[in-house]
């Protein structure tokens, strides 16, 4: 099953990459009042956990650098009510599909994906999945292809719960997560990652010693074979932990959820869900 916990990732991630990579979104958030791409970006992915700290966010989200989340929480949400985020994160969300998908958004095919994804996302336990449980309370949209949006990310949040996990129970932290994934990218130094690079200086040197002391790392900054394995065993707990929801699918379902998604899937890959 964890097989199909990873080919489902790698279907529904594209669905849910249009929330970040284009514009709509981004615009209908800025329409609101966010003032920056991440005012919009913590106020609308938090609002589901409600009015929560920026401790509480930092703590759900995982891997932002500390004081990350406090630059926008709960500053972003003093004129802008949470509710209105997270419609508004929905709106340019499924715009962006409509218009990247074209003839795709209108077909039966969507639809029954939408369906099956939705039996899915809503099937799992929430013990232990903050971020998942956070959108299990925001009502599931009556529109398709908002609908197939929407659980593809409730998906997305509870497969994130699942990694945290595995990162926690290995030790590794956050910055830690993001250097391990850059080396497995193949990105080198893996300090020059997008997520990571803008950090101080001193902070990556400290991360990058740290991984080097418990020999993760070498001195090139590249996996060392244990580094590989611990990589490997985290990436393996991701997916045993994110079976849960596909299990509420028949086996015929989930071929029948495959062969809907490949298609839809391949279209967003093809633009980058741009």
């Amino acid at each position: 099953m964890s097989r199909t916990a990873r080919r489902m990732h790698e279907l529904l991630e594209p669905i849910c990459l249009v929330t970040f990579f284009a514009d709509e979104c981004n615009e209908e958030l800025a329409a609101l009042g966010h003032r920056t791409y991440w005012d919009g970006y913590f106020a609308s992915r938090a609002a589901p956990l409600g009015r929560v700290s920026a401790e509480v966010v930092h703590a759900a989200f995982y891997n932002f650098a500390d004081g990350e989340a406090a630059r926008h929480i709960p500053s972003a949400w003093e004129t802008i009510p949470p509710e209105a985020s997270v419609a508004a994160r929905e709106r340019g969300s499924a715009a962006s599909l409509r218009r990247i998908l074209g003839d795709l958004a209108g077909t039966p095919g969507l639809v029954r994906a939408a369906d099956l994804t939705t039996k899915a996302a809503t099937s799992a336990p929430m013990e232990g999945r903050v971020m998942y449980a956070g959108m299990r309370t925001v009502e599931v949209p009556s529109d398709p292809v908002a609908r197939l949006w929407h659980s593809a990310t409730m998906l997305r949040e509870h497969r994130g719960d699942g990694h945290i996990a595995a990162l926690v129970g290995a030790r590794v932290g956050g910055t830690e997560a993001h250097v391990l994934s850059a080396i497995a990218m193949g990105i080198h130094p893996p300090e020059s990652f997008g997520r990571i690079h803008h950090l101080p200086k001193k902070r990556l040197a400290e991360v990058m010693e740290g991984l080097r002391k418990r020999g993760v790392v070498d001195a090139d900054g590249r996996f060392t074979d244990a580094g590989r394995e611990l990589q490997q065993r985290i990436e393996a707990l991701t997916d045993e932990l994110a079976e849960a929801p596909y299990e509420a699918l028949t086996p015929a379902e989930l071929d029948e959820l495959v062969a809907e998604l490949e298609p839809i899937s391949a279209r967003l890959v093809e633009t980058g869900s741009q």
